[in-house]
C-alpha cells in the first residue's frame, strides 16, 4: 500500500538558531561597552593634566589610566607607565583625583550570566508572551504546535458512561450496540468478509444526548475515545485545520480499535459551493477535504470508527454523506412519553426523592423537552428542595420546577394594579373555558396569575393524558379557538382588547398558517406544500415556496381561519358568562388554582 507524503515539521533546532541570533542583538543592543578604555600617548596624558582636562588617573605598574571631561560626557584613556619621579607631584598640583578609572574584569560567570544568560531569558519572556497570545487566537493548544488536533482522549476507563446511563433513546442505542460488538470482536466480522461502517453520524435536536451517546459507545466497547469539536479544526493559519485532521487520524490509528467523535461536524463539513474567497478554497474547504481524504485512506477492519454529530445536516456536504464515509446516520429525537420517564428516573437516581414520586405525571406535563431540558428539571427541584429547608425533593418541587423551565421563576415582588389583575384572570379563564367546552382540547391542568420572569402575566397549562403524535383539522382548528379565547374573553367582559394576548396572536397565527401551507387542510390549495422548512431540529424556520398572489391568497385563508376560532370561542363564553365570572372571582382570590378546582366549579367531574 502506498503511503501518504507527509509535509516535514521544522526542526527544533531551527528555532534554536534563530533564538541564537536574536540573543546576540539584544547583547550588542542593550550591553555594548560604553567605558572601554582608549589608547593614548603619554604626551597626550601630560598635555591634558596641564590643561585641567584630567579628572581622574589611576596608577597601575604598566600602565596609567585617566578619565577626561570631553564637556558633559567623560572619555576613558590608557598609556604606558614611564615611570616618572614628578609625576604624582604634577598631578597633585593640578588637583586631580586618583582613583579607578579602568574597569576591572569581570568573572566569567557574571559576565556569561549579563551578557548571554540574562539577553536569552528576556528573549524566552518575550516568546512566552507571543505563544500565549497565538494560543487565546487560536483557540487553545501550543502554538509551537500548530499542526496537533489538541483532541480530548478518554481511556476506557475514563468516559464513565454506558448505555445504562442513556435513557429514552432506545433505537439509537440499537443501531450503536453492532458497533460495540464489532469493537469488541472484529475477528467475528472478518470471517465472513463484513466491513463495519467507517462512521455514524447521529442527527437530533440540541439536548437530545448525541455526546452522551457516543462516551456511551466508547465505555461499552472500553477502547479509547477521542473527543474533539468541529470548531477546533477552523484556525486562523491556512492550512492548519488540516494538519490537525491528518494528527487525530495518525493518533487513532496508533491507538486502534478506538473511537473518534467530532462534535458539530456542520461547522466543517458545509456544502461546497465554490464562492469561498477568491478561488472557493478556503479553510474550512481545505479542512473538509483533508476529512474527506482521510476518511477514504484509513483501513475500517482496524477498529477506528468516527462517531460526529450535528443538529443541521442539511447543511453537511454530500460526499461526506456517502457510503464509506458517514454510512450510517443515526436519528436521535426527542423522547416520547416513556423515554422522557425513563429519562426523568435516571437523572433522579443520584437525588434523595421522597417516596411516591409520579415521574409520569411530570413526563406528560414536558411533551417536547428534550433529555438536557428534563436533567435541568429534576437539578431545578433539587435546588429548590434546599432553598425551602427540605432534605428530599417532593412532587411540588417537580411541578414547580417545570413551571420554572417552561415559564421562568415566580415574580413574587411584581406590583399589580386591581384592574388589571381582574383582566387577566378573565383572560386566563377564558382560556381554560373554551378548552373545557371542547372535545378534543387537552384537559387543563393548572391555572395561574402569578407573574413570571418570562414575561408571561399568567398562563393557562393542559395536559394531554397520552402521547399525542397526529393532530387531526379538528384539533387543530380547537387549538387555535382556545388560544383566542383569552382575547375573547376581554373583548366580552370589558368591551376593549389588550396587549396581554401577543403571544397567543403569534401561536394561533403560526398553527393557522401551518395548516394551510404544510399539512394541506386548505379547500382552496388541497395537498400542495406552499411552503419549505429548514433547520428543522433548529426551530424549523419556514419560508413561502410560492407567487406574490399565492401568498396573498394564502394570508386570506390565515385570516379566515383565525376569525372563524375566533368567533366560536366568543360564542362558548357568551353561553358560559355565569360560569366565567364565577372561576374569574375564585382565581383572582387564590391566585393558582387546579385543573381539578376549576372542573369542580364548573360543574363537571375531571376526565
Amino acid at each position: 500500500m502506498l503511503e501518504r507524503n507527509r509535509t516535514p515539521k521544522k526542526s527544533f533546532w531551527v528555532y534554536c538558531v534563530i533564538a541564537v541570533v536574536v540573543v546576540m542583538l539584544l547583547n550588542s543592543l542593550f550591553f555594548p561597552n560604553l567605558m572601554q578604555p582608549q589608547e593614548s600617548s603619554y604626551t597626550q596624558f601630560v598635555r591634558s593634566v596641564e590643561a585641567g582636562d584630567v579628572v581622574m588617573v589611576e596608577l597601575q605598574d604598566q600602565e596609567i589610566g585617566y578619565a577626561v571631561r570631553d564637556g558633559e560626557r567623560v572619555r576613558v584613556y590608557v598609556t604606558g607607565n614611564p615611570n616618572d619621579p614628578n609625576l604624582v607631584q604634577r598631578l597633585l598640583d593640578a588637583e586631580v583625583e586618583f582613583g579607578q578609572v579602568v574597569p576591572k574584569e569581570m568573572s566569567p560567570l557574571l559576565s556569561f550570566l549579563l551578557t548571554w544568560a540574562l539577553p536569552f531569558a528576556m528573549f524566552a519572556g518575550v516568546w512566552y508572551l507571543f505563544s500565549r497570545m497565538m494560543q487565546k487566537k487560536m483557540g487553545g493548544g501550543n502554538a509551537m504546535q500548530f499542526g496537533k488536533s489538541n483532541a480530548k482522549v478518554y481511556v476506557a476507563a475514563q468516559t464513565g458512561k454506558t448505555f445504562a446511563d442513556v435513557a429514552g433513546e432506545d433505537e439509537a442505542k440499537e443501531a450503536l450496540k453492532e458497533i460495540v460488538d464489532f469493537l469488541h470482536d472484529p475477528k467475528k466480522y472478518e470471517r465472513i468478509g463484513a466491513t463495519m461502517p467507517k462512521g455514524a453520524l447521529l442527527v437530533g435536536p440540541p439536548g437530545t444526548g448525541k455526546t452522551l451517546l457516543a462516551k456511551a459507545v466508547a465505555g461499552e466497547a472500553k477502547v479509547p475515545f477521542f473527543s474533539i469539536s468541529g470548531s477546533e479544526f477552523v484556525e486562523m493559519f491556512v492550512g492548519m485545520g488540516a494538519a490537525k485532521v491528518r494528527d487525530l487520524f495518525k493518533q487513532a490509528e496508533e491507538k486502534a480499535p478506538c473511537i473518534v467523535f467530532i462534535d458539530e461536524i456542520d461547522t466543517i463539513g458545509k456544502k461546497r459551493d465554490g464562492a469561498a474567497g477568491f478561488g472557493g478554497n478556503d479553510e474550512r474547504e481545505q479542512t473538509l477535504n483533508q476529512l474527506l481524504t482521510e476518511m477514504d485512506g484509513f483501513d475500517g477492519r482496524k477498529g477506528v470508527v468516527i462517531l460526529a454529530a450535528t443538529n443541521r445536516p442539511e447543511t453537511l456536504d454530500k460526499a461526506l454523506l456517502r457510503p464509506g464515509r458517514f454510512d450510517r446516520r443515526i436519528p436521535v429525537e426527542l423522547p416520547d412519553l416513556a423515554g422522557r420517564e425513563a429519562i426523568l428516573r435516571v437523572h433522579a437516581k443520584d437525588v434523595r426523592m421522597e417516596p411516591g414520586a409520579d415521574f409520569n405525571a411530570i413526563a406528560r406535563a414536558t411533551a417536547g423537552a428534550s433529555g438536557a431540558e428534563l436533567a435541568n428539571i429534576i437539578n431545578e427541584a433539587a435546588l429548590r428542595a434546599v432553598r425551602l429547608g427540605r432534605d428530599a425533593v417532593t412532587q411540588e418541587d417537580l411541578e414547580e420546577s417545570v413551571e420554572v423551565i417552561l415559564a421562568g421563576y415566580q415574580r413574587k415582588n411584581a406590583v399589580i394594579a386591581p384592574d388589571e389583575k381582574k383582566r387577566i384572570a378573565y383572560h386566563e379563564i377564558g382560556h381554560a373555558l373554551v378548552a373545557a367546552m371542547q372535545s378534543h382540547s387537552a384537559p387543563v391542568a393548572k391555572i395561574t396569575i402569578v407573574p413570571r420572569t418570562s414575561g408571561a402575566l399568567g398562563y393557562t397549562m393542559q395536559v394531554e393524558e397520552g402521547e399525542r403524535v397526529l393532530l387531526t383539522q379538528e384539533e387543530l382548528f380547537q387549538k387555535i379557538a382556545t388560544l383566542t379565547g383569552g382575547r375573547a374573553a376581554e373583548e366580552l367582559v370589558f368591551h376593549s382588547a389588550s396587549s396581554g394576548a401577543s403571544n397567543d396572536i403569534e401561536q394561533a397565527t403560526k398553527l393557522s398558517r401551518a395548516m394551510v401551507t404544510r399539512y394541506g387542510m386548505s379547500g382552496t390549495f388541497d395537498m400542495t406544500a406552499l411552503e419549505t422548512v429548514s433547520n428543522q431540529y433548529l426551530g424549523g424556520d419556514a419560508s413561502l415556496a410560492c407567487s406574490p398572489e399565492t401568498a396573498a391568497q394564502v394570508d386570506r385563508e390565515v385570516v379566515e381561519t383565525i376569525k372563524e376560532a375566533h368567533a366560536t370561542a366568543r360564542r362558548i363564553l357568551e353561553g358560559q358568562r355565569e360560569a366565567l365570572d364565577r372561576l374569574a372571582a375564585y382565581l383572582l382570590e387564590k391566585e393558582t388554582i387546579t385543573g381539578a378546582e376549576f372542573m369542580e366549579i364548573l360543574g363537571k367531574k375531571q376526565a
